[in-house]
């Protein structure tokens, strides 16, 4: 499954090019030539500036898809599934759209940790079964099928990363200081939950770690070495910006309160293994733990 390197550069499409896509376009300028596939004309001159070509298309028309077969060696799937419905259609058009003419040899595809639903705080590997409890969740798992099943019929090497939540200083949404500043509560210890982080620029890695080492059809969790529970981690970030800490409430309380969305991360708890990350993507984190991402990065 290795790819190009001599005569030419390889080329990397991304479909879903946002935040982290980005920095996977700056981490192989020079070495790669990267497509983004790009809904948004609006976007265009971001993803020129940061030397990637812009596509026009859109994963919700199959007709705007046709000019990407044949077009890339690798593909970096970043595109969540739509916001309704238990399946994954996006996925399928693009990966129909590929299959027209074959050239890919690699894809990469940005899951959720969310496919494993509650786990009640236990620590585990990528070989514990999926359980998704809600319908994004299901969506998730549709996507992940579609892929692992093209690839083996097609020969492509693929690789999934579960992705828990992401974080950066200077990522959009991605600084806590956002939440502490509106003040959204958290649980009490006694019903708090555990997350799981990775810092974007470590996600970024990964992923091109994935493209160039990616065992074919393997799963691996792109999360940190962090394991707090959720308050503690917005109590830590709370002190280390000078804000207040958030308000902690029961479950009982959140369930009148809150959102159904925010509800959800806070149903679920999990401590993710990632030694598939170390050992088979041989990538050494940056920021191994949260209290090094929001000091350094």
């Amino acid at each position: 499954m290795s790819l190009p390197t001599a005569f030419r550069r390889p080329v990397l499409l991304i479909v879903g090019c946002g935040d982290v896509g980005l920095r996977v376009a700056r981490l192989l300028a020079g070495r790669w030539r990267v497509l983004a596939l790009s809904s948004s004309p609006q976007r265009f001159d971001t993803l020129r500036a940061a030397g990637v070509q812009p596509l026009h298309g859109n994963l919700d028309d199959a007709a705007t898809l046709a000019r990407l077969a044949g077009m890339a060696d690798a593909v970096l799937h970043l595109a969540p599934p739509p916001g309704e419905g238990e399946g994954d259609p996006r996925t399928a058009r693009l990966l129909q759209a590929l299959s027209r003419r074959p050239r890919a040899r690699r894809l990469v595809y940005g899951s959720t940790t969310g496919v494993y639903g509650d786990c009640g705080g236990a620590c585990f590997d990528e070989t514990r079964t999926v359980r998704p409890a809600t319908a994004r969740a299901r969506r998730r798992v549709h996507a992940e099928a579609q892929v692992r099943a093209w690839g083996r019929r097609c020969g492509v090497a693929v690789t999934i990363l579960r992705i828990p939540g992401i974080y950066a200083l200077d990522r959009p949404g991605g600084h806590p200081a956002e939440r502490l500043r509106r003040g959204s509560p958290v649980l009490r210890t006694e019903d708090d939950v555990y997350t799981n982080h990775i810092h974007a620029d470590d996600l970024a890695r990964a992923c091109v770690a994935a493209l160039h080492r990616g065992a074919p059809q393997r799963v691996l969790h792109a999360s940190d070495d962090t394991e707090l529970r959720m308050g503690d981690y917005f109590d830590f970030a709370a002190d280390l910006f000078g804000l207040p800490r958030p308000p902690r409430i029961s479950r009982e309380e959140a369930l009148q309160r809150l959102s159904p969305l925010q509800l959800s991360f806070m149903g679920e708890s999990r401590r993710l293994v990632n030694r598939r990350l170390k050992r088979e993507l041989r990538l050494v984190l940056r920021y191994a733990t949260v209290r090094e991402g929001l000091q350094g990065g």
